[in-house]
């Protein structure tokens, strides 16, 4: 398979379900993953989120009623996602949309197993 921009996967098609607080992703593979705004939020990929390296990573707290507000593309190869709390710094790749959905379940346990750890909740 020829990559574009250094994808491996490319969505054929991508909705906001406003209402229901997902981002819908339909890849040329055939997979669709259905992706909640609170777990693209919590596992943003900026910088603000991740850190600038190995073990900077922000447990974000508080989010469970966030909601996306945007959906840009950057490129051929990303969306820039702006949620309701304002944060609009991460960009969504192709890839990363992709990884998010194939490791839904083990992120949002790590995300659950981070706030209990830390004493936060997901609730403001």
């Amino acid at each position: 398979m020829t990559t574009q921009f250094g994808s491996r996967h490319h969505p054929k098609e991508i909705r906001l379900k406003k209402d229901e607080k997902v981002l819908e992703v339909d890849f040329e593979d055939g997979k669709t993953f259905r992706l909640p705004a609170e777990l693209l939020r919590v596992e943003s990929p900026s910088a603000e989120v991740q850190g600038h390296g190995p073990g900077q990573k922000t447990i974000i707290a508080g989010r469970r009623h966030v909601g996306i507000m945007e959906v840009t593309p950057v490129g051929n190869y990303a969306v820039a996602i702006k949620f309701d709390d304002l944060h609009d710094s991460g960009i969504y790749s192709w890839d990363t949309l992709y990884e998010f959905g194939e490791r839904q379940d083990e992120m949002w346990q790590g995300y659950l197993d981070a706030l209990a750890a830390n004493g936060l909740s997901r609730d403001p």
